[in-house]
């Protein structure tokens, strides 16, 4: 099984003006994560406007990027939903040669309860092709999973992580107490990486990495070696941006900042559109200082 401890990127879809997806585009993104020593990538994921896109799309994307990859990092494939009988036939409707996990988060809208997301996750796994990894992000489901139902589906064969976005960091310190040895905790949100590493974390599922790999994977690196006033340093020359990239928005930030970079075209797909004028050149300001503390 493939290590997913460390820094692995919530990977954006570039789109072109006419909103169809931009492969070239694509694999520059690939490359610049790779060449900047993440640890894996995670495709499709709330990031990626996997909402958006068709089924064709989907596997395209896939597609494209195990190839780009060729072999070099670890693949994470999202595939969740709210219609859980939907997303175990979906496991044969996709050619997930080259996914080495997949990522779901927990059922949205229908507001289960703790039962019912114990045995979506259930029955989920358990038709998995691939390792499962949980994704706990209330914001956007408008329900948590508990520490006690993380842990229960812990206990799961083929469930091997959560990613963690609740910011609840003492729901994190519970999960990681009482967790099995085999089941990694990874932070779901990017200023908390540090208290998430301290409390026994094993790394994150970034947003920001996609705009500034190196710079990012840093601190998860020197959290593992107990670096933590190197942590620090990269965390507080990062932080003013990373709070920038999410206040219009995921991924309409982030996707503005690779504009910037020179990655991508600055297009979504509706209902998102892009950030506006004024935090647009608050991003250029933040960027360019961040550039240039890394020329220092």
């Amino acid at each position: 099984m493939k290590d997913f401890r460390g820094t692995g990127v919530a990977m954006v879809t570039p789109f072109k003006k006419d909103k169809s997806v931009d492969f070239n585009a694509l694999e520059k993104l690939c490359n610049h994560l790779i060449d900047g020593g993440v640890d894996y990538l995670v495709v499709q994921g709330t990031t990626g406007e996997s909402a958006t896109l068709t089924k064709e799309e989907k596997q395209a994307v896939l597609s494209a990027v195990v190839a780009i990859n060729a072999g070099r990092l670890p693949v994470v494939w999202g595939h969740g939903g709210n219609n859980t009988m939907a997303l175990i036939e979906g496991f044969g409707q996709f050619d997930l040669t080259g996914v080495d996990a997949v990522l779901a988060a927990s059922p949205y809208y229908n507001k289960p309860t703790q039962a019912g997301i114990v045995a979506h996750y259930h029955a989920y796994a358990d038709a998995s092709p691939k390792p499962v990894i949980l994704y706990n992000v209330p914001g956007r489901t408008s329900s948590n999973m508990s520490p006690e139902t993380t842990l229960k589906l812990a206990e799961h064969d083929n469930i091997i992580a959560v990613k963690e976005a609740s910011g609840n960091m003492d729901q994190v310190g519970q999960i990681i107490k009482n967790k099995p040895a085999k089941f990694l905790v990874l932070s779901g949100d990017d200023p908390l990486i540090i208290p998430h590493m301290a409390l026994g974390g094993d790394g994150i599922i970034s947003v920001i990495a996609n705009a500034f790999p190196s710079e990012f994977s840093s601190i998860a690196s020197n959290c593992f070696t107990g670096d933590y006033n190197e942590a620090r340093r990269m965390h507080y020359l990062l932080v003013d941006f990373i709070y920038m990239l999410f206040a219009e928005g995921n991924p309409g930030g982030v996707k503005a900042a690779c504009h910037i970079l020179g990655l991508m075209d600055n297009e979504l797909r509706l209902p998102l559109v892009p950030i506006g004028t004024d935090l647009y050149k608050k991003l250029e300001k933040q960027i360019a200082l961040i550039q240039s503390a890394g020329n220092a």
